[in-house]
């Protein structure tokens, strides 16, 4: 019975390693396509809508970005991820997607909202904003299902797999910022020589006077510090090994490293940024940054005084793609990758002109 025990226990180590292996990469291929390929001019705009005619007999267009895309697919799969997680310790799936639906809902308007207060602009939109009313919300939201509902959710669990889930999501996400080319960084002339070694023949160099870089700061075609990738880079992987210590039970580790790494990194990499951050040395999105941590520590270690994970089976892994595989779960992603993609792949800062003709030569 011990061997047989042993040989089970094996094989579903051996299956979560399997799995994130089989992410890492599948990862790698996204990030190096999307390096090479996303600063270009012609990785901006997705398609466009003819709208209405002009004076002149000219279609203006409504401009549907790339960036609405990659933004729609990282939070479907942000939320994929969370219904795996908490399917492998047998939260019970409608429970998970309330709770999920309320962050949401929260935490989508929020960017835009934070935005709007800090930089007093009507169509920019801010991760760092959203993540800090998630941090707040979260824990209240699950402990709220839990009352009134008797949802029945393991808090310390269920938070580290939201934790998890965001960093897979907006390292995933980052991709949309260099296609639309927002989040950028510094001239490698203006930065350290050190810097300049480090990133001679590892830097971004946009195309296009409709991306932000080009508008807000005339810096298309210049040499500049990757810091979208880095960030995709660090918090992709962040993202898996906390997956990974989810899957081998380790919650509070996953939970303290992913916020730690996420929000520590949001702190320093602003120092390498060029787009507009405010006034002052320190941005509000830094102090933000820095209280989403300071606050998920403490809801890391309160966490065990509202539900205890002892009695909880080890995490698994074909429960939670079982979950994920339902009909329900599917067609909740499909909806929430449409309103997504219809929120934010909308430009308001670009429009077009279109001219339909009939090709002569092969009517």
């Amino acid at each position: 019975m011990a061997a047989r025990v042993n040989g089970i226990t094996g094989g579903l180590s051996m299956g979560n390693l399997i799995f994130i292996v089989v992410l890492t990469l599948a990862y790698t291929a996204l990030l190096d396509w999307g390096f090479r390929h996303l600063p270009r001019e012609r990785w901006q705009i997705l398609a466009t809508l003819p709208l209405h005619k002009d004076s002149s007999g000219e279609w203006r267009g409504l401009n549907l970005t790339v960036y609405g895309l990659v933004t729609a697919v990282a939070y479907a799969f942000s939320v994929a991820m969370m219904i795996v997680l908490t399917g492998a310790i047998g939260a019970p799936f409608w429970s998970v997607l309330g709770v999920a639906i309320a962050i949401l809902v929260t935490v989508a308007p929020a960017s835009l909202w934070v935005a709007r207060i800090v930089e007093k602009k009507n169509y920019t939109f801010t991760v760092g904003g959203a993540v800090f009313v998630g941090v707040v919300v979260a824990p209240w939201i699950v402990l709220g299902a839990n009352s009134v509902f008797s949802a029945a959710l393991p808090t310390l669990p269920v938070l580290t797999a939201f934790a998890i889930a965001y960093t897979l999501g907006e390292g995933t996400g980052r991709l949309a910022c260099i296609s639309f080319g927002c989040c950028y960084g510094k001239p490698l002339a203006q930065c350290h020589p050190l810097l300049q070694r480090v990133f001679k023949d590892k830097h971004f160099v946009f195309h296009g006077k409709t991306k932000k870089i080009a508008y807000a700061d005339n810096l298309d075609g210049h040499k500049v510090v990757p810091i979208q990738a880095l960030t995709c880079v660090l918090y992709v992987g962040t993202g898996l090994i906390g997956s990974l210590l989810f899957l081998y039970s380790a919650y509070t580790a996953a939970l303290l490293f992913t916020i730690t790494v996420t929000q520590l990194w949001r702190i320093a990499s602003e120092f390498l940024r060029a787009d507009f951050r405010g006034y002052s040395m320190i941005s509000a999105y830094q102090w933000l940054a820095l209280a989403s941590w300071l606050l998920t520590c403490a809801y890391a270690y309160a966490a065990p005084l509202f539900s205890s994970t002892s009695h909880l089976p080890a995490p698994d892994l074909i429960a939670g793609l079982t979950m994920l595989w339902q009909p329900e779960s599917i067609i909740f992603l499909q909806v929430l990758s449409i309103i997504v993609f219809v929120y934010s792949g909308r430009s308001f800062v670009t429009e077009a002109r279109l001219n339909l003709y009939v090709c002569e030569d092969r009517v």
